[in-house]
């Protein structure tokens, strides 16, 4: 079995893809620390990156050749990227949600607390990093519909939806484990 996530930027897919992949014991694929990497590689920040992709599909393409062919030649991971669930189509697809003050605040204190994620640089607080994170779900929306005719936030392409505006990491974990197991219990009958 292999499990995607995507969602909102701030609502928790990092933490809880993590933790689901320790307590399952199975690998975790991340998209986002290989597009980071290869924005930091490209001299910008994430945001500029997305841009910079608007127009060239090359570096998405190479991203989702690479969850592809995952899909394609192992089972048992969790997998987090945009667009994971469209190239491994039989995962099952797990979106979180969070108000985008609420992720912005999230993302913003772990940036404070020295957690690097390439975010745009010098934002100095977390009302910043709204308009930042939504000009990326923007760009990623508008990029993933003109290459492949899907827009990623709409949660009607998941298997399970949850907002974690109001969750603690614990809570979700909960919520989302609990729900995965049943589908774990089903493909051993």
């Amino acid at each position: 079995m292999i499990i995607s996530f995507s969602g909102a930027p701030g609502s928790g897919k990092s933490t809880i893809a993590q933790m689901l992949a320790d307590k399952l014991g199975w690998p975790r694929y991340y998209m986002g620390s290989i597009w980071r990497q290869m924005a930091k590689e490209k001299g910008v920040d994430v945001a500029a990156f997305s841009k910079l992709n608007e127009d060239d599909p090359y570096n998405d393409k190479e991203v989702d050749e690479y969850q592809r062919k995952l899909g394609q030649e192992q089972d048992n991971f969790i997998i987090e990227g945009r667009t994971s669930w469209y190239f491994i189509p039989h995962s099952l697809k797990i979106y979180l949600d969070v108000d985008k003050d609420e992720g912005a605040k999230r993302i913003f204190s772990s940036l404070q607390k020295g957690n690097s994620r390439n975010e745009a640089h010098n934002l100095s607080s977390w009302q910043e990093l709204v308009v930042n994170t939504q000009e990326r779900v923007v760009s990623d929306d508008s990029r993933y519909f003109k290459y492949y005719g899907i827009h990623v936030f709409d949660q009607s392409n998941y298997d399970f939806c949850l907002n974690t505006t109001n969750l603690s990491p614990k809570q979700v974990f909960d919520k989302v484990y609990e729900w995965v197991a049943a589908h774990l219990d089903n493909t051993k009958n």
